[in-house]
């Protein structure tokens, strides 16, 4: 794994590299610089003395205590947790849902904190491809449509945007299903046009939130199985679960718990392939 250098660290706060590579959002819009122009090719993600709390009036809570954390390009993660643990608050800070209390999440490059709500509902769209366990499709909306959606918002031709969504729903075998309603469709297809919108604006990291929660065991194995494959293919891939048989596919396992990162290890490649064949 690259280590994250100390050049790396002073241009995140505002240092200029060659190319303009890592300087933080407020350094940019003072330099009149695009957001996405530069290509990056540091850690996809980095989090740096991370804290959440969460104010209710009466009392404060502490979500997340000081995470530090580095998930490199092409990486294929679990995040695990008993419910409390903080891995929800963690998935919502990655998929710039919310912001943390202090400290910084970098993602390709950019510091998320310097961002405004547009700023941070263009990052969605553009850096980050959810998949929640509940599908989250639109429901009078065929397949090939809730596949387009996210290049609609990107504000992608017509005609290249079909394309794109024809050929993503052909790449997760759901290409005889294209205009079929969600209601037509089982749950592990549903979870299938999830994963293909997800990918429609080519995003550099995937967002999957407990994605097999509400399938069968069958049906788990398969989304999993495209996982595995898109991240063969070169995707970030990362996955919050509870479910020991899901974080076997992964190559890496992240544990919380009340807050904190308890462990960070490494998975053997054979246990999600054993996982899969037991079923």
């Amino acid at each position: 794994m690259k280590k994250w250098t100390k050049k790396q660290d002073a241009a995140q706060k505002g240092g200029s590299t060659a190319g303009g590579l890592g300087i933080s959002l407020r350094e940019r819009l003072r330099r009149k610089t695009p957001l996405y122009q530069e290509p990056y090719d540091g850690p996809l993600i980095k989090l740096e003395n991370l804290v959440k709390i969460y104010d209710t009036g009466a009392i404060k809570v502490l979500g997340l205590k000081k995470i530090n954390l580095t998930i490199e390009r092409g990486e294929f993660v679990a995040i695990m947790g008993h419910s409390g643990s903080g891995k929800s608050t963690l998935m919502n800070i990655l998929g710039c849902l919310d912001r943390p209390t202090l400290g910084h999440y970098y993602l390709d490059g950019i510091d998320t904190a310097d961002m405004t709500p547009d700023q941070l509902s263009d990052i969605r769209n553009r850096k980050i491809g959810f998949v929640f366990q509940s599908f989250n499709l639109i429901s009078r909306t065929s397949a090939l449509k809730n596949v387009e959606l996210p290049m609609t918002y990107a504000r992608v031709s017509r005609s290249k945007r079909t394309e794109r969504a024809k050929a993503l729903l052909d790449r997760v075998g759901l290409g005889g299903r294209r205009e079929h309603m969600p209601n037509e469709l089982s749950g592990g297809q549903r979870q299938r046009v999830a994963i293909a919108r997800a990918l429609a604006n080519q995003p550099p990291l995937i967002l999957a939130d407990e994605p097999t929660g509400n399938l069968d065991t069958a049906s788990s194995v398969e989304i999993m199985e495209l996982f595995s494959q898109l991240h063969k293919e070169g995707a970030t891939v990362v996955v919050v679960t509870h479910e020991e048989d899901i974080a076997a596919f992964t190559d890496r396992v992240l544990r919380f718990s009340d807050g904190q990162l308890l462990s960070d290890t490494l998975n053997d490649h054979s246990q999600g392939k054993e996982t899969a064949d037991a079923h």
